[in-house]
């Protein structure tokens, strides 16, 4: 069965994500919800492997707020994890709570090293 909708962009912008720049070397991008527990840890690791890394920066986009964005990238729940590389593209996707090792690794993909 094909998605109507298309493939999911593996490109993003700032604009997009509505900042006014994504981080120099990458971009954690965050999905939550209001009520969304696990995003609350989400939140919370993302920015502090965010504060850790230099140039790395962590954007929460509320997902009930951005359903035509939520629709394009087909996020199905929260919370959804992106990390993007300095030019936005998507490296890496991740549903539910990540941890720390994991983010890490995930970045080092993005950064190249």
């Amino acid at each position: 069965m094909s998605d109507a909708r298309g493939p999911a962009p593996d490109r993003l912008d700032a604009a997009t994500l509505g900042v006014a720049a994504l981080g120099e070397r990458a971009t954690l991008v965050q999905f939550s919800t209001a009520f969304c527990q696990p995003c609350r840890a989400t939140r919370a690791v993302l920015a502090d492997v965010a504060a850790l890394v230099p140039g790395v920066l962590h954007v929460e986009v509320d997902a009930e707020s951005r359903l035509a964005l939520v629709r394009a990238l087909d996020v199905r729940a929260t919370p959804t994890t992106l990390v993007l590389d300095a030019s936005g593209g998507v490296v890496v996707r991740a549903a539910g709570a990540p941890r720390r090792p994991e983010v890490i690794a995930a970045l080092g993909a993005a950064i190249g090293g």
